[in-house]
């Protein structure tokens, strides 16, 4: 229980810190955060799968190319100075209200009413990966050279950019 405390407020810390911070690679690296809390989070859980599916895909592809993109794109622009803004009050609006409406409806939800436990998954990390080098293979590569392409089409947009300005 402890354990499960501390690792949701190291999440919900990682994602304010992402949403108010002004500094964008600060931003990146506290969405970092809390990407690797949830990872934590599922792991806690015996989720193994999505736990290293979201260290492996969230943190090791997305936060770092979100870090690049950031450091490629916007390195000559000077800092904001601005601190808070008038539409902060209407985005906590927002996200209390939205916030209420998800708590209402879960609260009223059959499902946590529900007093019996469901049976645990029977498929393990290993026969998941077994069936991604065996049977998946070819749509695993696939995506793997989609996503290296993009980045490298990435990278030359933003060199390209550069060399004009």
């Amino acid at each position: 229980m402890i354990a499960f405390a501390i690792l949701a407020l190291l999440t919900v810390a990682g994602a304010i810190a992402a949403m108010s911070l002004r500094n964008l690679v600060h931003c990146a690296l506290a969405l970092t955060l809390a990407f690797a809390g949830l990872a934590a989070l599922y792991l806690q859980l015996d989720a193994q799968f999505v736990g290293f599916a979201q260290i492996l895909i969230y943190i090791g592809a997305v936060a770092i190319l979100i870090v690049f993109a950031i450091l490629l794109t916007r390195g000559s622009e000077p800092p904001q100075q601005s601190i808070l803004s008038p539409s902060w009050l209407g985005g906590i609006a927002v996200a209390v209200i939205v916030f209420g409406v998800l708590a209402a409806m879960i609260l009223r939800s059959s499902v946590t009413h529900r007093r019996e436990i469901a049976a645990s998954a029977q498929a393990s990390v290993r026969q998941l990966g077994e069936q991604l080098m065996t049977k998946f293979l070819l749509p695993l590569e696939v995506m793997g050279l989609l996503l290296t392409a993009a980045l490298i089409g990435a990278v030359i947009i933003a060199m390209q950019e550069k060399e004009t300005k």
